[in-house]
């Protein structure tokens, strides 16, 4: 385990940094996978007959009560997040469906409030349907041109010269909600919005989405790299602490994606993440007193170490194993194996061998979280397991698992494939209620109460990540795929390097 004394400081030397494979070569897949593989499917057959049965055109099922809700706008989130996970487990008589049922919908017009959210629908629909068109060989143009037009939409979140979009627009006014956002929130377009503006020719959507990534970029900050986590677009100003959480997660995602993605001349993103790396390990990385397991603390705005963790921040595991490979940093995709490894024995620790939505733990610099200290009882969990649970319930969260396939494709270590072949199995047996599947309210309870809803990321990336782990590694192999955050997968070019030596895609 990583010694938390002893810090790496990163040369950020673009001559330097040349990029290599991520998978593993020759990763041969054990002889049951074929078994889990169709288990996977099975759960996804499954939770779809039943939206399609009770929630049809709407965004989620509700698979207690038998019903739907709008969360998303009403436009059929499901089916958009269903979509390139459907082409990838050959479910070919659903995807034209899911296509059909696309090219019917108004996306000019929101069919619940008026207002929508800038970051979900891009990474959802707009990225849904890019994908899904790109995955299906480019023949279905009308997902490109349902893509385009809630750009064109969502286009009215930028004002005047103003680099940072706001966070939701009015459909229908045409208006912006003025508020201060999350850096992920504006910085988590470019994969998207790329891929947009190369299937309409029209590169008016990647100049926006880069504006935002590019001021966040430039502006000062008192730990290098680490944005504060909140803008305000009208000053550009930024508001908050730091963390690799909410907030600010997907920013630092797609801050090394979009290199490999596009193989942009441009080093600023591939600088920008293996600073914000570097900082990160200096400041924010921390071992637990109890088994060593390493994590990335948050950074408040009192200056003072936050000693929390959430599934939701777990994906940064995965991306420090992307990008230490992209890096050829055999360091970070160490330190990125044991964040993924920490974040994993969230699950191993419950009754239902599911993990929680947040925790925090103990480090030689003590306990604080920025709220209530532990009691008696989360003492003796976090004595028994290295860390203990803050919030007990599972909505159905992918990172986890994210991160865990990243980790399986890049060591082939069979542990990672039997973590997956854990949590299906969890799934099966915890996650079950009146029809499909849900989230549970407490898992380390195995009589835990359910939450009504069966969120479209069930689709999207909990079984799309489960199925992959489970797959071919060729199949959507990451030497060949960019995922965006919400796991659709874009082409991208061969690999030279995170800092790419011709422009564009």
């Amino acid at each position: 385990m990583l010694n938390p004394q002893r810090w790496l400081i990163l040369a950020i030397v673009a001559a330097a940094v040349h990029g290599e494979t991520v998978q593993m070569q020759n990763l041969v897949l054990p002889e049951d996978a074929d078994t889990h593989r169709d288990a996977v499917v099975d759960l996804f057959v499954d939770s779809y007959e039943a939206y399609m049965k009770y929630a049809w055109g709407h965004d989620d099922l509700l698979p207690v009560s038998e019903s739907y809700t709008d969360g998303r706008n009403g436009w059929g989130a499901s089916i958009a997040d269903a979509m390139s996970t459907m082409w990838i487990m050959g479910l070919d008589d659903w995807f034209e469906a899911a296509v059909n049922y696309t090219a019917t919908v108004d996306f000019s017009k929101s069919n619940t409030d008026s207002t929508v959210s800038l970051f979900e629908t891009t990474i959802r629909y707009v990225g849904g349907f890019l994908s899904a068109y790109e995955l299906s060989g480019r023949k279905y143009d009308v997902l490109v041109d349902q893509a385009e037009q809630l750009a064109q939409q969502l286009s009215y979140a930028w004002v005047g010269n103003n680099a940072i979009p706001y966070g939701d627009v009015n459909f229908t006014s045409h208006e912006p909600t003025i508020e201060i956002g999350g850096i992920a929130g504006v910085g988590t377009l470019t994969l998207e919005w790329n891929r947009l503006s190369l299937y309409t020719n029209n590169d008016t959507y990647r100049q926006l989405a880069e504006k935002p990534v590019q001021h966040i970029i430039n502006m000062p900050a008192p730990l290098p790299g680490l944005p504060g986590t909140y803008l305000d677009p009208s000053t550009g100003d930024p508001v908050g602490g730091y963390t690799w959480g909410s907030g600010s997660d997907s920013y630092f995602e797609y801050l090394i994606k979009y290199p490999r993605l596009t193989n942009t001349d441009d080093n600023s993103y591939a600088d920008a993440w293996l600073t914000a790396v570097d900082t990160s390990m200096k400041e924010l990385l921390r071992t637990s007193t109890v088994d060593n397991w390493v994590y990335l603390a948050d950074y408040d705005d009192d200056k003072l170490i936050r000693h929390v963790g959430s599934h939701l921040a777990c994906f940064y595991g995965g991306n420090w194993i992307l990008g230490g490979k992209l890096a050829n940093n055999d360091t970070l995709v160490n330190i990125g194996l044991q964040l993924t490894d920490a974040c994993w024995n969230t699950y191993a620790s419950t009754a239902t061998g599911i993990g929680p939505e947040a925790f925090a733990y103990i480090s030689s610099d003590g306990n604080y979280t920025g709220g209530s200290a532990p009691d008696e009882e989360q003492l003796e969990f976090y004595d028994e397991h290295g860390f203990y649970i803050t919030a007990s319930d599972y909505i159905l969260r992918p990172e986890v698992l994210e991160s865990n396939f990243y980790a399986w494709r890049a060591t082939g270590d069979t542990k990672y494939f039997d973590n997956a072949v854990s949590a299906l199995e969890s799934f099966q047996e915890y996650l079950t209620t009146t029809v499909a599947y849900t989230g549970i309210n407490d898992v380390d309870n195995t009589e835990s109460t359910k939450i009504d809803d069966m969120e479209s990321f069930w689709f999207a990336e909990v079984l799309k990540y489960l199925y992959l782990t489970f797959d071919d590694p060729e199949h959507i192999s990451l030497d060949n795929y960019v995922f965006n955050t919400e796991a659709h997968p874009f082409e991208a070019p061969t690999a030279k390097s995170i800092y790419g030596s011709t422009s564009g895609s």
